[in-house]
C-alpha cells in the first residue's frame, strides 16, 4: 500500500519531469550559455561560466568518442526495460560533464529508456529527496519505472572508482585539493566512461 510520503515523492518526481529537457536540449542550452559567457544555477560567476565552457568541450569530445563494447551493447539492446532516467545537474559540474555523455550513450541503445535532464537549482525539492551524505551532490541519476514512477535506484554523483578515489583522498588529507582534482580529470580521461557503463548495467535489471 502506497503511503502519503510515497505519493508526495512521486508528485515531486512528476514535477521534475514536467520541468525536464532531453539530453539534446541540454547540450544546446550549454552551448548557448557558452556563447553568453554564462552558466546555469542561481549564482552566475565568471568562474562558473568558465567551468561551463570547459564542460561543453568535454561533453563534445565524449559525445563523439565514448565506446560501448559490442557484447555490452547487445545486452543493453535486448533488455526488456521500461524506465525513465532523470539526471540532476548544472552546467558547471565537472563530474557531470564526464558522466552524462556516457549515460546518454547507454540510454540511446534501448528504446525502453527515456533519459531526461533537470537542473538542480530549479528543482531543489526533487534534489532534496536524493541527497548524498546530506549534500546536494551532482550529477545524480534517478532510475524510475516509467509507468508507476517508482524509484528503482540511484547513481552518482561519481562513478564507483572515482568515488573511492575521492573518499580515500579526503580521509588522508581532510579535503580535495586543486592538484587532486587535476588527477581526477586524468582518471576520467583514461577510464573513457567504462566504469559508468559497468556501474549502470546491474541497475538496469
Amino acid at each position: 500500500m502506497e503511503t502519503l510520503k510515497d505519493t508526495i515523492i512521486k508528485q515531486i518526481i512528476q514535477d521534475g519531469l514536467d520541468n525536464s529537457m532531453s539530453y539534446t536540449e541540454y547540450r544546446e542550452l550549454v552551448s548557448t550559455l557558452v556563447e553568453k559567457n554564462a552558466n546555469t544555477g542561481h549564482e552566475v560567476t565568471e568562474a562558473l561560466a568558465n567551468y561551463t565552457m570547459l564542460n561543453n568541450k568535454r561533453m563534445k569530445r565524449w559525445d563523439k568518442t565514448i565506446k560501448v563494447g559490442e557484447a555490452v551493447s547487445d545486452a543493453i539492446k535486448h533488455k526488456s526495460i521500461n524506465q525513465t532516467w532523470i539526471i540532476i545537474t548544472e552546467s558547471w559540474c565537472g563530474d557531470a560533464a564526464h558522466v552524462m555523455p556516457v549515460i546518454n550513450k547507454i540510454a540511446a541503445l534501448n528504446d525502453g529508456i527515456d533519459f531526461r535532464v533537470v537542473l538542480r537549482d530549479q528543482n531543489e525539492t526533487l534534489m532534496d529527496q536524493f541527497l548524498t551524505n546530506g549534500s546536494r551532490s551532482i550529477a545524480k541519476l534517478i532510475l524510475l519505472d516509467a509507468d508507476s514512477k517508482e524509484v528503482l535506484g540511484t547513481y552518482g554523483p561519481r562513478p564507483s572508482t572515482a568515488t573511492a578515489l575521492v573518499n580515500d583522498y579526503k580521509a588522508q588529507h581532510g579535503g580535495v585539493t586543486p592538484e587532486f582534482k587535476e588527477e581526477l580529470q586524468h582518471w576520467y580521461n583514461k577510464d573513457k566512461g567504462q566504469t559508468v557503463i559497468a556501474d549502470l548495467l546491474p541497475l538496469m535489471g
